[in-house]
């Protein structure tokens, strides 16, 4: 688990410290805020250490092995001219830091790079252990009706695709888990299947399809868009990808989803950040924001919630960062002011 963030001159953030909670995190804030980098950037450190630990075959952490590593994907995810670019953008030469402190002090990680470097970086904290489990990064649009030829394309031509995407194709491959989890698959898999009418399959040509009882195959890409994106959850869980001990980075999990499926979609948050998935979404989205509210007012047992909201606001030194365990604390959503200052202007309008 994620427990903080500390970062200083990050793109946007001169400086920010962020603590996690183990459960659900929502940031919100304006488009130019710095949501995605953020969540990019947190993605991309993890996913390294769960990466390079897969090929490690039992050896601990290097810094001859992580200076690259780390400065490798923070670049094919951010895709940046060259790493210093991810530093902010002032005159002189800026240093950025990154320190990232989880639950066990073994993964603890710090880096810096300057405006100057191109692709390595200084590791300032060595992690003594590898991350055990990949995280998976859910860009704003569906990948499945891309499966069968994007990974391929990355591998094989110079083209600039965020790697988390191709990532997340990975682990959409992968086999569904067979065995004693199958029933917590099932309950969490239940509400999904039932919105989409029926269950996402991958044939032997490596083509997506929803099976529908009594329809039989449709091929995702003449799935309607919100649907392919409930798809894309679903396998992830059958896989067990989003399936305890894990990390979902979700960039407006509200993009292109009309209310009723965004109603889904706060419920599967919920569900999975307490099945033991660290959950860490950037929106802007009122109506997620207030279902979720609702939600977990309907949780009858509260120590099951465990919440972080994180509001990120501009200002003449960078983005600030406003957080707090309950959402109605927050000062300074600018955001959402506006959106309620235009439901007020309806209602006058209508008078």
């Amino acid at each position: 688990m994620l427990k903080n963030a500390n970062i200083h001159n990050l793109t946007v953030f001169k400086q920010a410290e962020l603590k996690f909670s183990s459960g659900l995190n929502v940031i919100v804030g304006e488009n130019g805020s710095g949501k995605s980098h953020l969540l990019k950037v947190l993605y991309a450190l993890i996913a390294t250490s769960a990466q390079e630990g897969s090929k490690a075959h039992g050896y601990s952490p290097t810094k001859a092995t992580l200076q690259k590593a780390f400065a490798d994907k923070l670049i094919r995810v951010t895709r940046p001219e060259s790493l210093g670019r991810l530093a902010s953008r002032k005159q002189g030469r800026i240093r950025c830091e990154l320190e990232l402190q989880f639950q066990s002090d073994q993964l603890n990680t710090a880096i810096s790079f300057a405006t100057s470097s191109k692709s390595e970086v200084q590791i300032d904290h060595l992690p003594e252990i590898w991350q055990d489990k990949a995280p998976v990064f859910l860009p704003t649009r569906e990948v499945l009706s891309q499966y069968h030829w994007l990974p391929q394309l990355y591998r094989t031509t110079h083209v600039d695709i965020e790697e988390n995407v191709i990532d997340l194709c990975d682990l959409l491959g992968v086999l569904a888990l067979k065995g004693p989890r199958e029933k917590a698959i099932a309950k969490l898999l239940a509400p999904l299947e039932s919105t989409m009418g029926g269950k996402v399959v991958l044939d032997q040509n490596g083509r997506f399809y929803l099976t529908i009882p009594g329809s039989g195959k449709m091929e995702m890409p003449l799935v309607a868009e919100g649907l392919r994106k409930l798809a894309m959850i679903a396998r992830l869980i059958s896989t067990g990808s989003l399936l305890d001990k894990g990390y979902l980075f979700w960039d407006e999990p509200e993009a292109n989803l009309n209310p009723k499926l965004i109603k889904v979609i706060a419920t599967l948050l919920l569900d999975l950040s307490q099945h033991g998935i660290q959950v860490i979404v950037a929106t802007h989205s009122l109506f997620l924001l207030k279902e979720l509210e609702i939600l977990s007012n309907q949780v009858r047992d509260k120590a099951l919630l465990n919440q972080r909201y994180f509001a990120l606001n501009h200002s003449d030194h960078g983005t600030v960062v406003e957080q707090s365990n309950d959402i109605n604390d927050l000062q300074t959503l600018t955001l959402l002011d506006e959106q309620l200052l235009q439901s007020d202007r309806f209602m006058e309008a209508l008078g």
